[in-house]
């Protein structure tokens, strides 16, 4: 119907629901998209400066309506819904030390740059400019992807919870993962390392990470029930993280592969020997004060060690030898680097490793595969001149 004496105008398409235009000449539309708790109808309302325009808000809103895909707009910020989801759905199941990475990468890159953002209108673009940004700041094109990783998981359950209708994080380009080589120790760099040991207390610590291919975490996580020194063996089956206002956490090991049997080399066993005589000792000189907890590698108190203390006594080594830019994980890459390099099966290193692919392992060591192929091809020498 048509405005009347000032009155609002009404006018109603085929199966477009109810279009009025209002006192200031504005359109409003209204649509029924469900009923309230209490039985009553619960209507939408779009507003715009023309017909047309509210109508094809109308439209799409019926069509949604139809095809079930219809979300209810909502004031919800990504800040909001990202804070919700990782306590809600992320805490109760990611290892405390991967919580706590998205907490930090969240705080850090993710909420100050689109927390403010309505997630209902959070688009591609935003992202790929946070992307951008990231990367031209310095971050490196894995920790970009990160963030990527975070921002895609939970959005991916906004959807599932029909708080939006699509995965933005979908339609955006990410920089290439330009993956490090894993660097090893030479042959001659392991004997300057090995030689610096000397009689630390902490050498049997060192000498067993070269020899297992532990992690850090697992290994400071290693207590003697598991250690089989008659067998020569170790069971991996914690890891030891250190978190801020929590302390130390002993928490499952980074993948079900993980959990793995590792034998142990003579000269790791005979050094384990060794140790546990030592600790026995402090153990005894201390009495009452010494906090047994069990760990294989403790503090002269017997209390877990602080995975950045163990660092700091890494590099205080690698000084003394002489050696530079040589990472804790660079005894993990040697132990996988000299099996590898001595002929040994690809899959019995993954399974030493515990990494959770076979993919992984290659990934990683493809650059000791091309002597091994060298080695391999040789060995057809001569079978043609025969």
């Amino acid at each position: 119907m048509a405005k009347k004496n000032g009155k609002r105008k009404r006018v109603r398409g085929n199966g477009e629901g109810c279009i009025s235009q209002r006192k200031d000449g504005t359109w409003c539309a209204v649509v029924t998209v469900g009923r309230k708790p209490d039985g009553k109808l619960k209507q939408k309302f779009f507003y715009g400066k023309s017909r047309q325009e509210v109508a094809e808000k109308l439209t799409k809103a019926l069509h949604e309506l139809k095809q079930g895909t219809y979300i209810e707009p909502t004031a919800i910020t990504v800040e909001k819904w990202l804070k919700t989801w990782l306590e809600e759905y992320k805490r109760p199941k990611l290892r405390a030390t991967t919580y706590e990475s998205y907490i930090i990468e969240a705080r850090t890159h993710i909420i100050p740059a689109i927390g403010h953002i309505k997630l209902k209108d959070l688009r591609p673009e935003h992202l790929q400019h946070l992307y951008n940004e990231k990367l031209n700041s310095g971050l490196s094109a894995r920790t970009v992807r990160y963030i990527h990783t975070i921002i895609h998981a939970a959005l991916k359950q906004a959807v599932k919870n029909q708080l939006i209708i699509r995965n933005v994080a979908e339609a955006t380009e990410l920089p290439a993962d330009n993956k490090k080589e894993a660097k090893a120790l030479t042959p001659a760099e392991m004997d300057c390392f090995l030689n610096t040991l000397g009689n630390d207390r902490m050498r049997a610590a060192f000498i067993t990470l070269l020899g297992t291919g532990l992690r850090r975490g697992e290994l400071l996580a290693l207590k003697w029930q598991n250690v089989n020194l008659k067998e020569g063996t170790v069971a991996v089956k914690e890891s030891l993280a250190w978190i801020a206002k929590k302390g130390f956490v002993f928490q499952p090991p980074k993948t079900e592969k993980s959990r793995r049997i590792i034998p142990l080399p003579d000269d790791v066993v005979a050094e384990l020997k060794r140790h546990k005589v030592r600790q026995a000792e402090e153990r005894l000189k201390l009495g009452e004060a010494y906090q047994d907890n069990g760990l294989v590698f403790a503090t002269e108190l017997g209390t877990p060690i602080i995975p950045r203390n163990f660092e700091r006594k890494y590099k205080a080594l690698l000084k003394k030898a002489g050696l530079t830019g040589v990472k804790l994980h660079t005894l993990r890459h040697t132990y996988a680097t000299r099996l590898l390099e001595a002929g040994e099966n690809l899959k019995v290193v993954q399974e030493l490793l515990g990494h959770s692919r076979i993919s992984v392992t290659a990934d990683i060591y493809s650059h000791v595969s091309p002597e091994l192929k060298r080695t391999a091809v040789a060995k057809l020498n001569g079978m043609f001149s025969r």
